[in-house]
């Protein structure tokens, strides 16, 4: 981190006289090639629940705050309630080739004062797994917080067993921090939680990196990657 001396010779952090605390997110719309970002509302809930009852079972739920969920009914319950949140501020990941919704993600955590925000509460469907829709689908928030938000720091926490969501974390250009022993209580049991982030000076590099890995030339006929995510934010890195 960047540090300067005081009067006293003590380094201390970096000067921001001119930082003036960031907007809560707007409830809009946000799109890309791919999908569009909704705010969450209870229509959803009926696309949503089909998708992710397409899973074998429960497992992607595992980690999640809420679910699984039995019936239509209790799903829609929970979307209802998830709708009218301001934090965690939910949206409606909509494929825009199928025109539904096939998962969901949020903005939750919002300091406006310090500029930090955090993306959680990531369902993705078996439609929307390993997809182009679901890389954009997290640029697409990134880029929001950074560029139309201006926010600072933006994080990624989960449970530290969670090794999908780790690894998710760093092929998005998430910087591991570090495990915060003992931080939560959910489902009945105790989890030590994995603390990501990405800081704006960062970003310009991430943000090159999601732009060219998703650009149509980046896949073959069959719709596989040339280039994987990760190769090319280190050549950028190298580049820079």
């Amino acid at each position: 981190m960047p540090s300067t001396l005081n009067q006293y010779q003590q380094p201390v952090g970096e000067s921001m006289p001119h930082w003036t605390a960031r907007v809560h997110p707007p409830r809009d719309p946000i799109e890309g090639q791919y999908c569009r970002l909704e705010p969450l509302e209870p229509h959803h809930a009926v696309d949503l629940f089909a998708v992710f009852s397409e899973a074998p079972d429960g497992r992607d739920w595992t980690y999640m705050p809420v679910g699984p969920f039995d019936d239509a009914a209790s799903y829609r319950e929970y979307v209802e309630r998830a709708a009218v949140s301001p934090d965690p501020q939910h949206y409606a990941v909509i494929d825009l080739k199928r025109g539904t919704a096939t998962g969901t993600l949020a903005l939750m955590r919002i300091d406006r004062g310090n500029g930090v925000i955090e993306v959680g509460n990531v369902a993705f469907s078996p439609l929307l797994k390993r997809t182009p829709i679901s890389t954009e689908a997290q640029y697409l928030l990134m880029k929001y917080a950074f560029d139309e938000l201006g926010y600072r720091r933006y994080e990624w926490k989960c449970d530290a067993l969670n090794a999908p969501s780790r690894q998710a974390a760093a092929r998005l250009g998430f910087q591991f921090e570090g495990i915060f022993r003992q931080a939560v209580l959910y489902k009945g049991r105790t989890r030590d939680t994995a603390w990501f982030s990405v800081i704006d000076a960062e970003w310009p590099t991430v943000r090159a990196a999601f732009e060219q890995w998703l650009a149509p030339e980046n896949f073959d006929p069959e719709g596989q990657q040339r280039k994987s995510l990760t190769g090319l934010r280190a050549q950028l890195s190298q580049a820079g």
